[in-house]
């Protein structure tokens, strides 16, 4: 799907939260490299505008279920970012509590319900909730975020099954940035046109150039009509690429330098930055604008986690449910 034309304050509100994600993301890498930040970490640099793009097509009462690579989708959710940072570095004031880590972001008042580690395990949850808003009459859309990995496990071909059957109000985001962990799709999937395996359960499909933040806008405000509608579930192939590792202990071997550098050419980031100026919606001096308001956030919310305190360890077993002795 091509992009179409964009009004200047929107623009620049795309381009501000593209920016907000990839500055909160190279300075966790930091915060890694200095043990501030420990466990797994999963970086969402170069995938900025499908957060950016889809989740900017929800309203806030839809319900939006991520992955483990979900900083950016909560972050644009609504998640503030200060309490996501408290979260990766461990602290009580983060969204979940300290609990949760980089792949456990939660919030019910921004109806994100994860940041989830197991692949394709948010999609059954996903349905679950659309179901229950269905049989409520509730006009929401769930919408259920999934890499290519995804698509190999049965989850996704359970739920894909269900979702049309049932035709429930599901509009599921695909972030295919073709390399499942350290294999290739190619070398993983034998139909690597992820809209053909939707297709085939009757879903109607679109492959997106996830690059694209207003391409992926558009395609997301059109799927969610169409779900919202009551017209059943709809999916969107997006294609898109991380510039980075899948996460911080992995030594990326399995990809060439020259097809990571060959990708950065599109970076979402300033093809969209040079787009506008090309239109004359953006000057260098509103970019960096732009770019020290993302930087003063970053700054504010390492000060917030860094201020943080760890949770008490009389509270190790709150919300913890045990069996009763016999």
């Amino acid at each position: 799907m091509s992009a179409g034309t964009v009004e200047k304050a929107f623009a620049m509100s795309l381009l501000g939260d593209m920016m907000r994600i990839r500055m909160m993301e190279e300075q966790s890498a930091h915060l890694y490299g200095e043990g501030k930040i420990r466990g797994f970490l999963h970086l969402y640099i170069g995938e900025e505008a499908v957060a950016v793009g889809a989740l900017r097509a929800l309203s806030s009462e839809d319900n939006v279920v991520g992955t483990y690579r979900d900083h950016g989708h909560a972050l644009i959710r609504g998640i503030p970012m200060k309490e996501i940072m408290a979260e990766m570095f461990g602290k009580q004031e983060g969204c979940s509590r300290g609990r949760g880590g980089s792949m456990h972001l939660f919030s019910r008042s921004a109806r994100f319900f994860g940041g989830n580690a197991i692949v394709a395990a948010g999609m059954p949850m996903a349905i679950g909730m659309a179901l229950a808003d269905k049989m409520n009459a509730l006009p929401r859309v769930t919408a259920s975020i999934f890499g290519d990995g995804a698509v190999s496990e049965g989850a996704f071909h359970e739920t894909m099954n269900l979702a049309v059957l049932w035709q429930l109000p599901v509009l599921f985001l695909c972030e295919n940035n073709f390399y499942a962990m350290g294999t290739a799709l190619d070398r993983a999937q034998s139909q690597t046109d992820l809209c053909v395996k939707a297709a085939s359960y009757r879903m109607p499909a679109m492959k997106v150039d996830g690059m694209d933040v207003v391409a992926v806008h558009e395609a997301a405000k059109l799927a969610a009509a169409h779900v919202r509608a009551g017209a059943g579930p709809y999916f969107l192939e997006l294609q898109t690429y991380r510039f980075r590792p899948h996460s911080m202990y992995d030594p990326d071997l399995y990809r060439e330098r020259s097809e990571i550098e060959e990708w950065k050419k599109r970076d979402p980031i300033q093809a969209f930055a040079a787009r506008l100026k090309k239109e004359g919606k953006l000057t260098g001096t509103e970019y960096e604008a732009l770019a020290a308001q993302a930087k003063l956030e970053v700054q504010k919310a390492v000060a917030f986690a860094e201020a943080g305190t760890l949770e008490p360890v009389e509270d190790l077993f709150k919300n913890v449910t045990t069996p009763e002795a016999p």
